[in-house]
């Protein structure tokens, strides 16, 4: 399936071409057994797999998933995937299901106890230097290729203490890009060590949680947290840094001394 479709639209007067972002279903199958449905862009969607079972602690390491086969059909996309016993048997205890929106954050929770997971603080880290994440807003558009065609679309990516990006992912839903992000980096057995992650979206909750399940201690967002995901940042060691530009920002959780100052 293509990530972007063309359809003729009206605009100034005259009738032209115009690029879509395609929303698709995508169910996520584990040993045979569907656990949740996610509307989704359909590119790079091993990498949603992925990142999503990581952060959704569904499984705790890549090497846990055994399998992965991609299978489309006029309905959409099922991935399916062989995890490892121990991880399927807790899954099926958690008993999670979901037919669900672009994205649903809380990906089908089924009690007032499943929202909030225990992870441990971050351990304390070295500042992580505002101006490499000023360095990496300012190179993150050009490289958002459905943004650009589309509008439509968010963007996720790791940026290093040099300011420059990598893995960047997109897509119609900011967590759906943030899991395509993090599913790469573990693909690639790039661990959080010293890099940031940089969302162009507000930084809610689950998105807190999700970047802290797979190790980041510095989560940046173009626009602005939510009261929720200020006090789980702070509980976990995390900094947490909302309306990211090229020139400013706001601290908003100072786990860690920052060095230098921003707006």
């Amino acid at each position: 399936m293509k990530p972007v479709i063309q359809r003729p639209v009206w605009r100034n007067g005259a009738c032209r071409p115009d690029d879509l972002a395609e929303e698709v279903p995508i169910a996520f199958e584990y040993n045979g057994i569907s656990h949740a449905v996610m509307l989704a862009t359909p590119a790079d969607l091993d990498d949603f797999a992925v990142g999503f079972s990581l952060s959704e602690g569904i499984v705790a390491r890549r090497k846990d998933i055994f399998h992965l086969v991609i299978a489309e059909s006029e309905a959409g996309v099922t991935l399916q995937m062989e995890i490892a016993t121990e991880d399927f048997t807790r899954l099926k205890q958690r008993r999670r299901s979901l037919a669900g929106r672009t994205g649903c954050g809380l990906c089908g929770a089924e009690s007032l106890g499943q929202v909030m997971r225990e992870l441990a603080p971050l351990p304390t880290q070295e500042s992580f230097p505002l101006a490499a994440l000023h360095s990496g807003i300012y190179k993150l558009p050009a490289r958002q290729v459905l943004q650009q065609a589309t509008g439509a679309t968010h963007a996720a990516c790791r940026v290093s203490r040099t300011g420059a990006i990598s893995h960047v992912r997109e897509d119609v839903g900011r967590h759906n890009a943030l899991d395509k992000t993090l599913g790469a980096l573990a693909s690639e057995g790039v661990v959080a060590g010293d890099g940031a992650l940089v969302i162009t979206s507000r930084a809610s909750f689950e998105m807190v949680q999700k970047a802290a399940a797979l190790g980041f201690a510095t989560l940046a967002a173009v626009s602005a947290p939510t009261a929720r995901a200020v006090r789980l940042a702070e509980s976990l060691n995390m900094t947490l840094i909302g309306f990211l530009r090229q020139e400013a920002c706001v601290v908003y959780t100072k786990s860690r001394i920052l060095s230098e100052h921003c707006a």
